[in-house]
């Protein structure tokens, strides 16, 4: 297996991994805060290309993203 392949900074894996990071860091602000504290940061700090291959692994059923970090997610995509 190529490792750099799956690791690549926007692999949906990667990319998984790195919105539950975010949704963690907000989890102790309570369910509103942290939604909105997850959606605000990937808005401000993802570049738009990330957000794009996120929004499709959303659109594919967003295996692997917690459920507050799928939240926050779906409303950046409305």
């Amino acid at each position: 297996m190529d490792t750099h392949t799956t690791h690549a900074p926007s692999s949906p894996e990667r990319l998984i991994y790195m919105a539950n990071q975010i949704g963690d860091f907000f989890k102790s602000q309570g369910h509103d805060h942290a939604v909105a504290g997850i959606a605000e940061h990937i808005k401000k700090f993802w570049d738009p290309r990330m957000r794009k291959k996120i929004f499709e692994h959303i659109d594919n059923g967003g295996a692997g993203l917690k459920p507050n970090v799928l939240e926050a997610i779906t409303s950046l995509k409305k």
